[in-house]
Formats: structure tokens, sequence, C-alpha cells
């Protein structure tokens, strides 16, 4: 069981073997802590078991492609982590082109395959408090449907959000997958949850990533996910990726099919009305 009873203090200077200075003693996660010396850190609880696993182990794969930057892992145990602190600015245009690149030099990095965990990250993790299995795939449309679309419409049918006669609208989606994917791609290094809220504008002029639900998928996942909750000067982001990394004929038209991801898991989480924005873009894909 998660020690919730110690102080994000104690646990900063159990797994970084650093004194500390202060700390706010708080229910919530993350906390921050300042390390003696003045170095500001955050300190993280897992939510569930192999949480804290899966995010450090996603964090390292995505440093590790030298692209977009993360904070940096400072100490971990099963159930904590504790990270750098990233001190935030305002967005900016010049940022924003230079994070376009970035993601695209991520992706490139590429993964084994669909499906593909980080580096001693768990087959069984998670995105937010959903599950996300991490089971792997050489067929993106195939795997999309089995491991990103259809585990969640079950879900929110299970829960009572979607009825069963509207469940067919994506078995319908997914069943044309193959000719609604466009070109084939390889295994991009996703980052996996990238909304807006995962992203952090430095105040150094460069966007750092948190929160990772990594794994090996399709590049026009993320930036769909950036599209469906916003993102400060998304134009100049994509134009930087498009630069460095051109998107295949129809990528604007396939925005609904890559966000069906995120909106499935937040009609399972959340409700009925994220629910009717994941029907409403599974039938304009079925209309294309």
């Amino acid at each position: 069981m998660v020690n919730r009873d110690e102080d994000p203090g104690q646990v900063a200077a159990r797994l970084t073997g650093r004194p500390v200075s202060r700390a706010r003693r708080s229910s919530g996660s993350p906390a921050e802590v300042l390390l003696d010396g003045g170095t500001p850190v955050m300190v993280k609880r897992g939510d569930g078991p192999g949480a804290v696993r899966a995010e450090v182990a996603g964090l390292r794969w995505l440093a590790a492609a030298d692209a977009v930057r993360v904070p940096a892992v400072l100490g971990h145990d099963e159930h904590w982590m504790v990270t750098e602190r990233v001190p935030t600015g305002a967005p900016d245009p010049g940022a924003a082109l230079r994070f376009g690149r970035a993601l695209a030099a991520l992706h490139a990095a590429g993964a084994p395959h669909f499906g593909a965990p980080p580096p001693d990250g768990p087959e069984d993790a998670c995105i937010g408090l959903a599950p996300l299995r991490n089971a792997p795939g050489t067929d993106w449309p195939r795997w999309y449907a089995e491991h990103r679309v259809l585990p969640y419409v079950r879900g929110a049918v299970d829960r009572g959000t979607l009825r069963p006669d509207e469940a067919a609208v994506f078995e319908r989606v997914c069943a044309r997958l193959p000719e609604l994917a466009g070109p084939a791609e390889p295994p991009a290094r996703l980052h996996g949850d990238l909304w807006n809220g995962n992203v952090l504008w430095g105040a150094d002029g460069e966007v750092r990533l948190i929160d990772p639900a990594a794994h090996g998928g399709h590049r026009e996942t993320d930036l769909a996910m950036l599209h469906l909750f916003g993102c400060p000067y998304l134009d100049r982001v994509l134009a930087g990726y498009r630069r460095a990394a051109p998107l295949a004929d129809g990528w604007r038209d396939r925005v609904g099919l890559h966000q069906l991801f995120p909106l499935l898991v937040h009609a399972v989480l959340f409700g009925r009305g994220y629910a009717e924005q994941a029907l409403a873009a599974a039938r304009g894909a079925l209309a294309r």
C-alpha cells in the first residue's frame, strides 16, 4: 500500500539523499519541495500499481530520444517519484516552433512496434486513471482498434456512458480503419497523453513534457490530442513539426479518427459529454 501519510519532504529526502529546507505539507500530488541548497523539486505519488514505474520509464524513454525535454527523474520507489521542478513562463511563437521540431524528432526516434512500452515499463500501464494496455502489434489499424478504441467503448458501455447501439458506430469505424488510416507509417515514440496540461512552457523558452503515457504508436495521435484540448500557438507547433517531418496527405481529415482514443478514455472516466464528442468524431470519420 502507498504510505499516504508520508510527508513529501520526507519522501524527497529519502529518494534523493539530500536534506530538505522547506516543504509545503499537502494532501495533494504533486507537491513542491525545496532541497537544501535551494533546488526545487516535485514529489508525486503514484495513483495505482505500476503507475510510478510506468511514468519513470516513460520519462526516461522520451529523454533518451534527445529531442523534447522532460524533467529529470531524481529518485523513485514503487509508490513515489521525485523530479526536477520546471520554472514556467508564458508561451511564445518561437518556443512553439522549436517544440514542433523537437516533437517530430521524438516521434522519429521510433519504437520496436505499435504498443511497445518503454524499456523497463510495464505492459499494463495507465493513462490518467484509466488502464492502458501496451500489447504489441505490427499493423496500426488493427492494433488501434483492438487496444485503443474497442476496450474503452466496452468500458463506456459497462458504465452506461454509451448505449449498445452507439457502440456499433465505433465498431463500424474499426472495420473501416484499413481504408481510413492513411499511408502506413512505422511506429513512432509517443508521449501518449499530449494534452496542453502536460506541456510546460519553460521560463527559459523551451518546452518540457510531463506525465507521459509513453508507447509506440502513430505520430498523428499525439498531434490529434494537441488539437483536441488546445495548445497555445498550435499553428507554430505544427509549422515546426511539418518542416522537420512532413505529414502524409490527408492528415487533417484523420484528426478526428485519432481523437477517438483520448475521447473514449475521457468518456470512461468523466461521462456522457465526452461520449457524445467521441460519437461525433466517429460519425465524421465514417462520413469521409
